[in-house]
Parts: structure tokens; C-alpha cells; sequence
């Protein structure tokens, strides 16, 4: 048998302005977390700054010491699909650059939006311009301790390369579903696009769904937000766990379901590290009052 912490950490993404170890880890403390996720540069800018390698060891002495997974969310601006020439080229320095610091911090994963089609492209094209430009960074990937590199869908707005659960599967064809590939799913992203996760079985048939289009065990993160907006929305805007249209119901049977065995819980929801310890909580609460299921 194995331990609910096991089954799903819980944690959230932690501000580390000031230091990885002496900032990040003294949040992530703070909201009793079992799994970080990170910014490793600017989120909104172009800028690839070197890491401090006395903060980098702490942090990945740390994390390794206490078992907390941790993980790198890259910028935002990153998209392979776009039709400027300069931000596509951006996007392979930056991604390079957050993958190189995820090893350098110990990282198991580094998550990327999946982009969009902008200039009115056809998608097909938007796809073939992300594998030439893509693929080379994964396959750059060859040490041991080298994260995976994880496709984060988005709420569906304007020219969206991913956002429901089966457009994984182009993607994952135009990058050969790379071996250090996988998937963070955004439950307040897939809401929004779409997958009513609410009824007594919404979540368990999205989980099955995902699985259906990339195959078993490429469900590398849970980034678990609740959504301000109704199902199908296209809107992007996380609610605290239990507060919003998605409800606690759905996350507890998000804990239940096969394909997140050993899959970390990260939240980005509001309210600060007083509404981020609370959504922590809530989430290992729902967790610890599933039994723990053994799966074949």
C-alpha cells in the first residue's frame, strides 16, 4: 500500500525573487507543501539569467533531502506556432534556457504552454513550425538528470494549438512523442476549454480521455486550479479549490483515477500564502479522505 502523500503531493508554485532555497523553500515551508514549481527567469520577459549555483545546491539538496519533486514553469511568451520570426527564435533560447536550469536545480519537469497559430495560419503549419524548432530542444535532452519536458494545454482562447484533451495528439505526432515528453494538465484550462470535470464522473472521463490520445503514464504534473468562469469559457482565470464552478468533488476523484498515481498536485490559485495554505490543505484533505486505491 501505498501513502496518500506518495500518491499526490501537494504544493504550489513558490516566488523565489530573492533566492531558490533562502525564498522558494521557506514558501513552499510556509504552506506545508510537498511538491515546488518554479520560475527560473522573468515569466513575461525574453531575459535567460544564470542561476546562482550556491542557491541551485541548497535547493536541489533540499528538495532531494525532504522528497519534494520540483518542477520549472517557463515563460509565457514562449510559442513555437507564432508567425514572427524573432519570437519563435526567442522561444528556443528561452526553452533551452529553462530546461538547462531545471537540471541545474534538479527538476523532474519543465512546463510550457502548448502556443497558438497566430497570423490566421492554418494549424498544420503552426504544428510543422513547432516540430522544426521543438523536436532539436528534446532531443538535446540526453542526461540522466535532464527534466521532461511537459505540453500545458490552454483555456481554448483565439488560435489555440491545445486546449482539449485530443488535441494532445497532433502535437505529440508533430514532436514523435518524444520518450521525454509528457503532459501538466491544468484542470481550470480543460474546464474552460471545454470538459465539463463536474457529475460524478466529468473528471474520471477527461483523465480517460488523455489517455486514450498520448498513452499511459505521460501525465507528468497536475496543475490543480478551480475556474472563476463556467465550463467552456476559454477564459483563464483560477479560482481557490472549492470556490469556483469546477467544486471540490471533482479533485478528490482527480486522486482517485489510475493514470494520476504518483502524479504531484501543483496550485496557482489567489489569495496569497494565506489562500495558497489553504488551497494545500483543502487538497490534502480531499486526498486523505479518498482510500487509497491499488491499481494493476
Amino acid at each position: 500500500m501505498k501513502s496518500q502523500q506518495s500518491r499526490n503531493p501537494v504544493g504550489g508554485h513558490v516566488p523565489v525573487a530573492g533566492g531558490l532555497r533562502s525564498v522558494g523553500l521557506s514558501y513552499a515551508h510556509d504552506l506545508k507543501a510537498e511538491t515546488v514549481q518554479v520560475f527560473v527567469a522573468n515569466p513575461r520577459g525574453w531575459a535567460t539569467p544564470a542561476g546562482n549555483p550556491r542557491q541551485d545546491e541548497e535547493f536541489r539538496a533540499v528538495c532531494e533531502a525532504e522528497s519534494i519533486p520540483a518542477y520549472v514553469h517557463a515563460p509565457y511568451l514562449i510559442n513555437f506556432g507564432s508567425h514572427t520570426e524573432a519570437t519563435v527564435e526567442r522561444s528556443v533560447d528561452s526553452m533551452r534556457h529553462s530546461l538547462r536550469r531545471g537540471r541545474e536545480i534538479g527538476a523532474l519537469g519543465v512546463v510550457v504552454h502548448t502556443g497558438s497559430a497566430t497570423g490566421g495560419r492554418d494549424r498544420s503549419v503552426a504544428l510543422k513550425q513547432v516540430r522544426e524548432h521543438l523536436l532539436p530542444l528534446l532531443d538535446e535532452l540526453t542526461h540522466d538528470d535532464d527534466p521532461f519536458l511537459l505540453l500545458e494545454s490552454t483555456a481554448g482562447q483565439g488560435a489555440s494549438l491545445c486546449s482539449r484533451t485530443w488535441d494532445f495528439g497532433p502535437y505529440f505526432e508533430a514532436l514523435d512523442a518524444h520518450p521525454k515528453l509528457g503532459v501538466c494538465l491544468d484542470t481550470c484550462h480543460v474546464f474552460a476549454a471545454g470538459h465539463d470535470l463536474t457529475g460524478p464522473s466529468g473528471m474520471h472521463q477527461t483523465l480517460d480521455l488523455l489517455v486514450d490520445t498520448v498513452g499511459e503514464g505521460r501525465l507528468k504534473l497536475i496543475h490543480a486550479n478551480d475556474s472563476k468562469d463556467v465550463v467552456g469559457a476559454h477564459k483563464d482565470r483560477h479560482e481557490n479549490i472549492g470556490s469556483g464552478h469546477i467544486g471540490e468533488d471533482p479533485f478528490r476523484a482527480l486522486m482517485t483515477h489510475p493514470a494520476t498515481e504518483g502524479v504531484p498536485l501543483v496550485i496557482e490559485t489567489p489569495g496569497g500564502k494565506e489562500g495558497h495554505a489553504a488551497d494545500v490543505e483543502r487538497l490534502k484533505r480531499l486526498r486523505d479522505s479518498s482510500p487509497v486505491q491499488e491499481y494493476p
